[in-house]
């Protein structure tokens, strides 16, 4: 199983300048690539509106830690994981029943990143909206661990 991951635009508009040693760790686990050991990489879950957002928030920024720059190099090592939007409406279609989506909290334009997270192989997700992260945890049929701060999820594992 890959080490895929979901990081949100409001995690990733932040590592620009990370200050915090936990979006440290995070980011040096993103950029780490081993190409002999291709089980103990990380891979990043994205769609080309997460991909669109990204830019709009982060892609003038000249840290080399912005996530536009992870991107490029994630990318370029095969380590970037696109989910069409033929697969998210596949999805959508699926499982985004009445009952499911009217118990939706976030809004409408998270509901997208859904897919994006329940698609992956750990369905692991970061982000910093609440209400996102209580309709991934309890999106029917599926275990999502989410959270809000990079030390809450065993990434790196």
């Amino acid at each position: 199983m890959r080490k895929d991951i979901f990081i949100d635009n409001n995690i990733g508009k932040n590592f620009a300048n990370p200050l915090d040693p936990e979006y440290k760790n995070l980011i040096q686990w993103l950029m780490a690539f081993n190409p002999n050991n291709a089980g103990k990489n990380a891979y990043l879950m994205v769609s080309n509106k997460l991909i669109a957002e990204y830019q709009r928030t982060s892609g003038s920024a000249s840290s080399l830690t912005n996530i536009t720059v992870i991107i490029s190099k994630m990318t370029q090592e095969g380590r970037l994981v696109k989910i069409s939007n033929e697969q998210i409406k596949d999805f959508k279609r699926k499982y985004f029943k009445k009952k499911v989506v009217r118990n939706f909290t976030c809004n409408k334009e998270d509901h997208d990143h859904i897919p994006v997270v329940l698609l992956s192989d750990r369905k692991y997700a970061l982000s910093l909206d609440d209400k996102f992260i209580s309709d991934l945890i309890k999106f029917p049929g599926f275990v999502v661990l989410a959270a809000e701060r990079p030390e809450k999820l065993p990434y790196n594992r």
